[in-house]
């Protein structure tokens, strides 16, 4: 029954709002195109949450369906009365193309290739050897190291390839530990913990921070740097703070643990061109647009390095994570179609946010954020929120001294890689539940504590870039 169920919703209720008349809403004004882009978000939320195709896929559809019904140039029979007060306009074709090959999807796959050749020339593995070597051999300051490398590939790579990468590390450290010691659980859970975390310290650690600067245009405009300015010490206290609880819930047994990294750092041409190109690229991101370049420029320098040099070849190619591109990409169109036809500034003025403190509205939006994310994709959380979070905070002109909509866009996307209390929260937990070392309700402890306590500090941050007029 709920296989067809997670199969029926997400047609028929769509279907159901595109049928119903317009004096059906609570709108005292509803287009046409409104009401599709009603029918397309439901569609988009109903198949994110149920999953009757990959998340992925739902992204296509969605810009399939722009394309088809939303459209300056879709089917003929469905603008044919485009540009009346009651149809409303249509979407620009190539504006909804153009989402997938948005700068902020360029940004994402230099950091995929960044990430790629690191793995491939194994500067990933050579680097966590020599930053494990001053921790030392006392569980908690292995499990400390282990948990800030992994926090620093997570800025810069995939979380779950991160992740993988450093359970294979963590591997013959678990075996040292006796069945019940539970200091296996913290070992285990630290990985997984500090990979969602470390996402947040830069623009394309996670998706949801790509997401956000979409959003953080003009006046509000935040450079890779600035990015990282605010982000990387949000990740520090986090990582500390997660490391205490670790240490308090799970105290191992152990006094003293040996790890064994083997490896060196390989010397050739194109391993030196990839440690070259990898420093260059990030320190061209930590300065800013200084040098004239932004963000979006500088991750093409990678691609083209590593392209021309043969370093990332065409299988190399097959590898990337096209599906998280196109999962983003998904979320810009839909929040194209929110945006352009009307619909997120519709929905958003219907709601008397203003009689509500500025406070209870930030508040409610993280903590709706961080319910969703631990229950669904990260990404495709942030996909359905931020047009609307977007939208209110221009909107909500008692936000304005809080910092309005840029405020408002970083506590919600802090949440979103908060989500951390299940296994199918995020891959990270899943691939650190496979392991077999950690039960859900371990999980779900340290998740739960660690996201309210994030919403928490995050709330915190803010408020001390608005002492620094940083907001």
């Amino acid at each position: 029954m709920r296989i067809q169920v997670k199969y029926i919703l997400p047609i028929l209720i769509p279907l159901l709002v595109l049928i119903l008349p317009a004096s059906a809403f609570p709108f005292e004004t509803l287009t046409v195109m409104q009401q599709r882009a009603i029918a397309l978000f439901l569609l988009a939320a109903l198949c994110w949450v149920l999953e009757p195709i990959p998340i992925y896929a739902t992204s296509v559809v969605v810009i399939v369906l722009e394309l088809l019904f939303l459209s300056d140039k879709g089917l003929i029979w469905f603008r044919s009365n485009a540009g009346t007060a009651e149809f409303g306009d249509l979407l620009q074709y190539n504006a909804v193309m153009a989402t997938f090959a948005s700068p902020i999807i360029m940004l994402f796959l230099g950091g995929f290739f960044l990430a790629m050749a690191a793995t491939k020339y194994r500067l990933d593995i050579n680097l966590a050897r020599v930053l494990l070597k001053p921790f030392g051999n006392r569980p908690q300051m292995v499990m400390a190291g282990l948990m800030m490398i992994t926090a620093v590939f997570s800025m810069f790579m995939s979380n779950t390839a991160t992740t993988a990468m450093m359970l294979a590390i963590l591997t013959p450290i678990l075996a040292v530990f006796k069945p019940n010691d539970p200091g296996k659980i913290a070992f285990a859970l630290s990985i997984p913990v500090a990979a969602n975390i470390g996402g947040i310290g830069t623009p394309i650690g996670t998706p949801p921070n790509a997401i956000a600067l979409k959003y953080l245009t003009g006046d509000n405009l935040i450079t890779f740097g600035e990015w990282m300015a605010f982000g990387v010490p949000f990740v520090i206290v986090m990582l500390l703070l997660a490391w205490v609880l670790l240490c308090f819930l799970f105290p191992s047994d152990e006094n003293q643990i040996s790890l064994c990294i083997k490896g060196r750092f390989l010397k050739t041409p194109k391993a030196i061109t990839v440690y070259v190109t990898f420093a260059a690229t990030v320190l061209l991101w930590l300065m800013g647009s200084s040098h004239g370049m932004n963000s979006y420029t500088v991750a093409l320098i990678p691609v083209a390095v590593f392209s021309m040099t043969g370093i990332i070849n065409k299988e190399d190619l097959k590898k990337v994570s096209w599906d998280v591109l196109w999962l983003v990409s998904g979320g810009f169109a839909l929040g194209l179609a929110l945006d352009k036809t009307g619909l997120a500034a519709l929905l958003v003025n219907s709601i008397p946010f203003e009689n509500y403190a500025p406070e209870i509205v930030l508040l409610g939006a993280a903590a709706l954020c961080l319910l969703m994310a631990n229950f669904m994709s990260h990404t495709a959380t942030a996909n359905l929120l931020m047009p609307m979070m977007a939208a209110l905070g221009m909107s909500m002109v008692s936000l304005s001294p809080l910092g309005g909509e840029t405020t408002l866009i970083l506590l919600v996307t802090f949440a979103a890689s908060l989500g951390m209390s299940l296994p199918i929260s995020t891959p990270p937990n899943a691939l650190a539940h496979a392991t077999g070392h950690v039960n859900s309700n371990q999980m779900a402890k340290v998740g739960v504590i660690l996201g309210v306590v994030g919403v928490a500090l995050s709330f915190v941050m803010v408020w001390i870039l608005r002492m620094v007029e940083f907001l």
